[in-house]
Formats: structure tokens, C-alpha cells, sequence
């Protein structure tokens, strides 16, 4: 067996095996070394799982409130197991995607714990592997916090919760990030009794406070109890005391309170992508590091867009309105309601924020069902350095939830 390589990949998520799709189509030998599943954790254990389980969470709520839209169904119920069957099997499907994608274009996959040892070798299994270049994708794990540290028993990981085979009556999440928040919408949809307890002064603490304050006006409409500027204080016989003295007893907590690189020393002329790189912990962003590093297609990194799925969807980019110096800019806002396909969907809770400087877009923050695709839009914008008059001449499509953004441009 031939055991020297171009490139040298470890961790098959979607820095990893990005990069190794990439560099075989430059005609590179390329060796992928994966200690658990192609996919990493975004399609085993993030991303995907999360979203197929969300999704059908809405559809139960939707069902449960078919009769607001004329339709009435009778003597509905969940089957938890059936969830998480659709759900395992979504996974399957496109992770041998990636593997049948990863076999065609003939890169070598190795299933099994690899080391660096230095800049051009790798030891896997006994075999020594000399590469001409090591890129590291290994990823991050559920962040651990003194005194929240998982048994995965009732103190469970992001992990943990994909794993559970019935639902709990009731859940504390603590952290109120992307993963918090759509655990919180999922479990709430699904009729758990849910709390969410944030340490910092609002929901969301990445997003524009007006898209938190959103959020936390929606939390309220869901019966969703939540806690900020609140931490847990003790845990006693699965009795959780937080810093305001308030004492909650639920049958389950996720501690979600972000996640930790995998890496120890890093080596020198070895490249770092993903999660490791310890910057921003995003599917895409790993995507397009692995894209930068092999093809030299470049990308700003400060518009990369960040979304929490769930309904209404949360999506933003560009700078936060809380950032910018008063007087320093413009904002405009239309609210879904004013939005005629929002009316037909029955989704009028939320707005499509612009902010501008000088003409130029520099930020969006929307709250709206398709929000995940709408802030793209704006990004494209905002990177090409369009200006909002020369977007005024785009024409957006009636009904829609994209004609808001156009709305937006003549509010400034």
C-alpha cells in the first residue's frame, strides 16, 4: 500500500471532507482519516439531527393547530420513536452521500483514529502516512462547565439529547445560543414543559438585542419560562437552585452553553479548519475556510451569516445596531405584519431590520418564517458593496416574504 499523500485530511465533517472533495478535483492524492462517521458533527450530531427533529415538531404543533386555517384534525398523537427513526435515517442518506461523493472522487478513507506526529506525518492504526500538507478538521465537543459537568443521565449534552428514546415532562436548558434556543422551541412545540436560563441580560446574547427582545416577547407567547442575568447556584438531589433563589425541579437539564475545540498543541506548518481554528464555530464557515485554503477563493469572514431555525426563523449578518456609535447610521424596520404572504402563513410575528451607513448596507437582523434564505440576499448586497438606492431597482416577487426587505429600503 502506497502511504504517501498530497494532502492529508483529519476529521471528515464539513471542513474536512470539503477540502478533500476539492483537492481531488485538483487532481491531489488525497488520504481522509475519520475516527467516528463522515459527516462530523454537524450531520451526525448537529445540524441535520436537530433540524429533522425540529421539523417534525412544528408539524405536530401545526397539526395540533390545523382548525385556525379551516382544517380539523382529530385524535392526534406522537410517536417519539418514529421521530427519531426519520431523523436516523435523513442522516444516512446523506452521509453515504458524502461517502459514495468521497469514493468517486477516489480519496482514500481511513475509518479509524489518526495522530499528527508532525507537519507531514500521520500515524494511524500502526501505518505511518507522510503528506506533503496536514490539515486538521477534528472539530469541537459540548463545552464543560465546573458544576454542570454531564453524567448523561440528567445533566445531558447537545450530544446526549439526540440520543433521548422518550421525551422528558419537563427540561432546563442552560444557555440560551442557537442550540439552546431551537432545543427550547422543540421541546416546547412537543408540549414539554420548558425553561431556558441565560447568564447573560438577554436571550440570544449574539444577536442584535432587538431580535433578542423578539425572541423573548415570542418565548412568552409559547409559555416557554426563561431566566437572564440568572445562573444555576447548586444542584442537590436533582434539585436546581439558581442565583436568583429560585428552586426548579425538571426532570432533564441540556446544558448548552457552547463548544470547546478538539485540540491539545497545535503543530506547526500543520493547517487548521473548522471548529479547531477556534473562530467561528458555523457549518459554513468551515466550509468556506476549507474553499479559501484549496482553491484561494476568498471570503469575508465578518459577513458570514448566522441563523436559529425554528418558527419564526432568526437570521443575521453584518454589524449589530448595539455597536454602532448613535448618529452613526441609519436603520429601518418593517414588520411582518405588514407583509400579506405572512398573513396567508399565519407567521406575522417579526420584522426585517436594515441598518446602513453612507448608503451601503452594513446589517441585517430578521425575525420571519424563510429567514435562512432571506439574509442572504443582504449578504450578497452588503459584500458587493450595493448600495440601497441600486437595490431599489430590483424587482422582488408579490407575495413574498423577500418584498419586506424591499419594503425596508424605502424607510430609510
Amino acid at each position: 500500500m502506497n502511504n504517501n499523500f498530497d494532502i492529508g485530511i483529519i476529521g471528515a465533517g464539513p471542513a474536512g471532507y470539503t477540502y478533500a472533495l476539492h483537492a481531488s478535483a485538483q487532481g491531489k492524492s488525497v488520504v481522509l482519516f475519520e475516527k467516528e462517521y463522515i459527516g462530523g458533527v454537524c450531520l451526525n450530531k448537529g445540524c441535520i439531527p436537530t433540524k429533522s427533529i425540529l421539523h417534525s415538531s412544528e408539524v405536530y404543533k401545526q397539526i395540533l393547530n390545523a382548525d385556525k386555517f379551516g382544517v380539523t384534525a382529530q385524535n392526534v398523537t406522537l410517536d417519539y420513536s418514529k421521530v427519531l427513526e426519520r431523523k436516523n435515517k435523513i442522516v444516512e442518506t446523506l452521509r453515504k452521500g458524502i461517502e459514495l461523493a468521497l469514493k468517486n472522487a477516489k480519496v482514500t478513507v481511513i475509518n479509524s483514529e489518526a495522530k499528527i506526529k508532525d507537519k507531514n506525518t500521520v500515524e494511524c492504526n500502526a501505518d505511518i502516512y507522510n503528506c506533503s500538507k496536514i490539515v486538521c478538521a477534528t472539530g469541537s465537543s459540548p463545552k464543560v462547565v465546573k458544576g454542570l459537568e454531564f453524567d448523561h443521565d440528567f445533566l445531558l449534552s447537545s450530544d446526549d439529547i439526540l440520543n433521548l428514546e422518550c421525551l422528558p415532562k419537563s427540561i432546563l436548558i442552560i444557555g440560551s445560543g442557537a442550540i439552546g434556543v431551537e432545543w427550547a422551541r422543540i421541546f416546547s412545540n412537543f408540549g414539554i414543559e420548558t425553561t431556558v436560563v441565560e447568564l447573560a441580560q438577554h436571550l440570544l446574547p449574539l444577536a442584535d438585542t432587538e431580535v433578542s427582545k423578539r425572541l423573548e416577547r415570542i418565548f412568552k407567547a409559547e409559555k416557554i419560562k426563561f431566566y437572564t442575568q440568572t445562573c444555576v447556584k447548586e444542584i442537590n438531589n436533582k434539585k436546581i437552585t439558581l442565583s436568583n433563589n429560585e428552586i426548579l425541579e425538571p426532570e432533564l437539564v441540556l446544558v448548552a452553553v457552547g463548544r470547546t475545540p478538539n485540540i491539545t498543541d497545535k503543530i506547526e506548518g500543520v493547517t487548521y479548519i473548522g471548529d479547531i481554528a477556534g473562530e467561528i464555530q458555523l457549518a459554513h464557515y468551515a466550509i468556506k475556510q476549507a474553499i479559501e485554503d484549496i482553491d484561494g477563493i476568498k471570503f469575508e469572514k465578518g459577513l458570514t451569516p448566522s441563523v436559529v431555525y425554528g418558527t419564526p426563523e432568526i437570521a443575521w449578518v453584518g454589524k449589530r445596531e448595539q455597536d454602532l456609535e448613535p448618529d452613526s447610521y441609519n436603520k429601518s424596520l418593517v414588520l411582518l405584519s405588514a407583509i400579506g404572504k405572512a398573513h396567508c402563513d399565519g407567521q406575522t410575528d417579526g420584522f426585517i431590520k436594515i441598518i446602513s451607513q453612507k448608503d451601503k448596507i452594513v446589517g441585517a437582523h430578521i425575525v420571519s418564517s424563510e429567514a435562512s434564505s432571506l439574509i442572504q440576499q443582504i449578504t450578497i448586497a452588503i459584500q458587493n458593496g450595493i448600495t440601497v438606492d441600486k437595490l431599489k431597482e430590483v424587482c422582488f416577487p408579490h407575495p413574498t416574504y423577500s418584498e419586506g426587505i424591499y419594503d425596508a429600503l424605502f424607510k430609510f
